[in-house]
């Protein structure tokens, strides 16, 4: 069985070409929308789907191998998901299963009014810097370090989250009022980028460098068009024992290492 951390658009379709080459998948998900997405993909496949939503730190994969027979673990979690990687492939190297990470092209940042920062504190003293209205796309995970970040104090912030109950009882649960949400599932166009940003009057955007996957491009060219500043949290680089950039990648590695 071949294990997939899959919460993102390209673990779901990683998933779906493996269950369709016949594999069998373990598929781990973090969220009860990303179970529902993920159990979609089970009908065009003639493999297994098993669906874990239980975290799993570095000895709960390790459990989960054995108890499963997982043979290989195919990495497409989030390119900001730094510490899932790192435990993956610890459990990974202990329990001599061949690892590959699945990594999203990086947006072409030519927009010449983009500040690229380091971590989520930098990018909130650059943005402070632009002025109060704070427009942020990195997601509800990390929103809580912008709501208590000092140099925000006197701003306002703007969070575009996901629709999920759990994710507006997190942004009320921070503080944050119904002016202050937008509740969307993305990605967006470059036009609905350029009205959220205008209707919000933006000073500055913050956001992650997602790939075309997940609308990068259209928040730059949105930006572009008002002349607005954008923030972007670098994404971290890790050292994989394989990296692919393609679904026929993954698919080749998977191949060579069950036929050996």
């Amino acid at each position: 069985m071949i294990f997939t951390a899959a919460g993102t658009q390209d673990g779901r379709e990683i998933v779906r070409r493996l269950c369709a080459a016949g594999y069998d998948v373990a598929a781990s998900v973090v969220s009860s929308y990303g179970q529902q997405l993920l159990a979609e993909q089970q009908k065009d496949g003639n493999g297994r789907l098993v669906i874990n939503d239980k975290p799993l730190d570095e000895e709960g994969l390790h459990d989960f191998f054995a108890e499963h027979g997982i043979r290989i673990f195919v990495d497409a979690t989030h390119p900001y998901a730094v510490n899932v990687s790192r435990n993956a492939m610890t459990a990974c190297a202990a329990a001599e299963i061949p690892y590959i990470r699945f990594e999203r092209d990086l947006t072409d940042i030519s927009y010449e009014n983009v500040h690229l920062v380091h971590s989520y504190e930098k990018a909130a003293e650059a943005a402070a810097h632009f002025g109060k209205n704070v427009f942020l796309t990195t997601g509800s995970r990390n929103l809580e370090r912008f709501v208590k970040a000092k140099p925000l104090v006197d701003c306002t912030l703007i969070a575009r989250v996901l629709p999920t109950a759990e994710v507006i009882a997190l942004c009320e649960g921070l503080g944050l009022t119904p002016a202050q949400i937008i509740a969307m599932q993305g990605p967006f166009s470059r036009e609905l980028n350029r009205a959220m940003y205008e209707k919000y009057e933006a000073d500055v955007v913050i956001t992650k460098n997602s790939g075309a996957i997940g609308g990068t491009d259209a928040k730059f060219q949105a930006a572009a068009d008002l002349g607005l500043p954008v923030v972007v949290i670098d994404r971290p680089v890790l050292d994989y024992p394989h990296l692919a950039h393609t679904y026929e990648e993954v698919k080749q590695f998977v191949d060579s290492v069950t036929e050996s």
